[in-house]
């Protein structure tokens, strides 16, 4: 062979080159991601739509439909759509061609999202916009537990998920279980018929007094104060001295017929660690980053992070994907020096002698 003639005429050549082999292989060992699966660099955008209350029927023709009708003609490079409709939520990926510029793509969906919102059901918020490929895959869980289910949900999305988000490599969407604190106002449909309001008149309400509006400052003499407006409540409670009607020379309040508490959302999915009810917080793997450099990163952080956290809540490691992709890397390098040691062996025994040769004068 050709390779063959030109290491015995050139032998300092093919030395040189194994030298320089031998000094770049750890560097690029070290630099290379470990993980079992590669790097699949898909481009996926995916688009969220929410408008609380909406049937599926109406969320699919009112949003679903009109949005994926705008995306085919504004966005350059598509492979193809998915969507998935439910009540009150729509959710639409777009794939891209391989060789398409997700930052273009973001560009073209953000605007043309912003655009269509006039067309769409009064009311609609603008849709949150994701981007992730088909490498991005859950590769650590932390389990919570400890606390009430408000409050779990509100120190997983609040405090530890914004501070395990800075490892490399990682993305932690919003705890699954929990309840989502939100403000919530009670109506009362018998008093709201006794005193001949609907809900409308309650919501017109809220919307018109509970406002922020900007005070600026006043200066008086040599001094300039700053002004406070009571636009809005400060407190919880303070929502339920609102007036909502005046009727006669009676003022109807806001807690005579409702009442707004600290609250949760309707809880849409349930999650139990040792039989009791807690939240369960997922970490993924984006683009190249390797699952045992995200998931060393999580462990090291959390011994900082926890600390910081209230003392009853309790953060337990499960569904661990580094202990898979740690055993089959280890596997792999076992198998590959018993492959080498075999051939070896093998080249000794055909190609070698065990003993040295007598020369016979």
């Amino acid at each position: 062979m050709w390779i063959v003639r030109v290491a015995l005429q050139r032998p300092y050549t093919f030395v040189v080159l194994a030298v320089l082999i031998l000094l770049l292989s750890p560097v690029l060992i070290l630099r290379t991601p470990t993980d079992i699966f590669p790097n699949i660099d898909i481009p996926v955008i995916a688009v969220a739509w929410q408008f609380t209350g909406l049937n599926p029927e109406e969320m699919e023709g009112r949003i679903t439909t009109q949005f994926e009708r705008v995306l085919t003609t504004t966005v350059d490079n598509i492979e193809h759509l998915e969507s998935t409709t439910v009540n009150g939520q729509s959710m639409v990926k777009i794939f891209l061609q391989p060789n398409a510029r997700l930052d273009t793509a973001n560009a073209q969906v953000t605007a043309v999202s912003q655009t269509i919102l006039r067309q769409l059901p009064p009311g609609i918020q603008p849709p949150l916009i994701i981007n992730y490929s088909a490498s991005t895959v859950p590769i650590l869980q932390l389990g919570l537990s400890g606390l009430s289910e408000p409050e779990l949900n509100d120190v997983g999305l609040n405090f530890l998920r914004t501070q395990l988000v800075t490892v490399p490599g990682a993305s932690i969407p919003y705890p699954y279980g929990g309840k989502q604190r939100q403000v919530m106002v009670d109506l009362d449909p018998r008093l709201l018929q006794s005193k001949g309001l609907s809900p409308a008149d309650v919501v017109t309400a809220l919307g018109q007094q509970n406002i922020v509006l900007p005070s600026g400052t006043a200066k008086i003499g040599q001094f300039e104060y700053d002004v406070a407006l009571n636009a809005s409540p400060r407190t919880v409670a303070e929502l339920n001295d609102l007036p909502v009607k005046v009727v006669g020379n009676s003022t109807i309040y806001l807690r005579d017929v409702a009442y707004v508490r600290d609250g949760f959302a309707p809880q849409t999915n349930v999650v139990r660690r040792d039989g009791s009810r807690g939240t369960l917080l997922t970490i993924l793997k984006t683009g190249s980053a390797s699952t045992l450099d995200v998931v060393g990163g999580i462990r090291g952080l959390l011994p900082r992070v926890i600390p910081t956290l209230p003392p009853e809540l309790k953060v337990q490691p499960v569904a661990d994907q580094s202990i898979f992709v740690r055993a089959a890397v280890s596997g792999v390098i076992r198998e590959a020096v018993i492959a080498a040691c075999l051939t070896a062996a093998m080249i000794l025994i055909f190609l070698g002698s065990w003993c040295p040769s007598r020369s016979r004068s």
